[in-house]
């Protein structure tokens, strides 16, 4: 066994017995390039997950439905000044029947996105948003995630009364020095702090990371510590696809290796333990699913409807009409995998027990 070998099996041990990893540990799986040690990193991420999930996925339906933004984000297709990227506005009717076409076939969740449009931003009219979600949580009997942007903190509270389940704010990188440089005009510390105000009154909340921006892996590090710090419900990280008609179309000129996205998500495994870590199909389509799932996640994102006028994120229209990002696109990749697809039950389950341990969390810090 070589030293490094050493290394790595003695920091896997710490994970597999709850032990928290420290920022080198981290660090050290994250520059592994030995197939190996990669592989045996990526079954400690499976067993983790095997000791609080069992062999069972949670699945997520994608309805986007506005792709209107203010923001002048570099690395985003549906940055306010690209032409290139296709707008839409679904209407309430759309947005509604999609989603119950999604809980019909299926999924757990329905994960609501918008960009920041500025029909809701510019004129403060968010009660559209609300009642959306009052009206999908009714029609579908699914949780909700909101995904819309950095809200007004008023606006947050509207949407937990309305009974959204979920707040998904990414902040893409917590190197501060290069937020500033793909959120352009926007707060690093407004977005961080906006989440922990929605887990503070209530909702379970999720962060996320984009690799291959200009990060380095000590930056990686940072953004998975900070996640586990703020206390996600769901931490994502995907790779960076350019995007034309951006600042950063040729930057770089190929995506970043998958293997990086593999250990982060296996590392956020380890880290996050309980918690969940998709594999989204919003890069890499269907055929990047199972080594995804095979690096520890749990959740399968993106799910979207063909023929539905729907759009993706990083390839805004990879598999979609094909009908490979479906439940039953999903279920064919899985049948070998010896995994599952979850109940409807089991996964609202899960919602109500970080609900609850979120109140004696609470409770035990207000008797303090």
């Amino acid at each position: 066994m070589t030293k490094n070998s050493f290394k790595i099996e003695g920091i896997l041990n710490k994970a597999l017995n709850g032990v928290d990893l420290k920022p080198e540990d981290i660090h050290q799986i994250l520059s592994l390039e030995d197939q190996d040690l990669i592989q045996q990193v990526f079954e400690t991420a499976q067993e983790i997950r095997r000791r609080y999930f069992g062999n069972e996925l949670f699945l997520y339906g994608f309805v986007y439905f506005s792709t209107f933004c203010k923001n002048e984000c570099t690395f985003c297709y549906y940055r306010n000044s690209n032409q290139q990227s296709p707008r839409y506005r679904k209407s309430v009717e759309e947005t509604i029947k999609i989603s119950k076409s999604l809980a019909d076939s299926g999924v757990h969740l329905i994960d609501l996105t918008m960009g920041e449009d500025p029909v809701f931003y510019e004129t403060n009219n968010f009660e559209k948003l609300a009642n959306l979600v009052n009206d999908i949580k009714l029609e579908t009997e699914l949780p909700v995630m909101i995904s819309p942007g950095l809200l007004p903190r008023e606006e947050v509270t509207n949407l937990i009364d309305s009974g959204a389940d979920f707040y998904a704010c990414y902040q893409e990188t917590h190197n501060q020095d290069l937020f500033q440089k793909l959120r352009l005009e926007q707060e690093y510390k407004e977005r961080l702090e906006i989440k922990s105000f929605a887990k503070e009154n209530g909702m379970l909340i999720e962060d996320g990371i984009l690799l291959g921006v200009g990060e380095d892996i000590k930056d990686r590090v940072n953004s998975i510590l900070t996640m586990k710090e703020l206390g996600v419900h769901q931490g994502r990280v995907m790779s960076f696809v350019a995007q034309n008609g951006t600042p950063m179309e040729e930057y770089p000129t190929t995506s970043p290796s998958r293997t990086k996205e593999l250990l982060v998500i296996a590392v956020l495994r380890l880290v996050l333990k309980d918690k969940l870590i998709p594999a989204s199909l919003d890069v890499d389509g269907i055929k990047g699913l199972e080594k995804r799932l095979m690096a520890g996640a749990n959740v399968i994102t993106s799910i979207i409807p063909p023929r539905s006028g729907l759009a993706g994120v990083s390839n805004s229209t990879l598999d979609i009409e094909e009908g490979h990002r479906t439940v039953q696109g999903v279920k064919k990749i899985i049948k070998n995998l010896d995994l599952e697809i979850a109940t409807k039950e089991e996964y609202k389950r899960w919602i109500d027990k970080e609900r609850i341990s979120a109140i004696k969390k609470d409770v035990k810090r207000s008797s303090c």
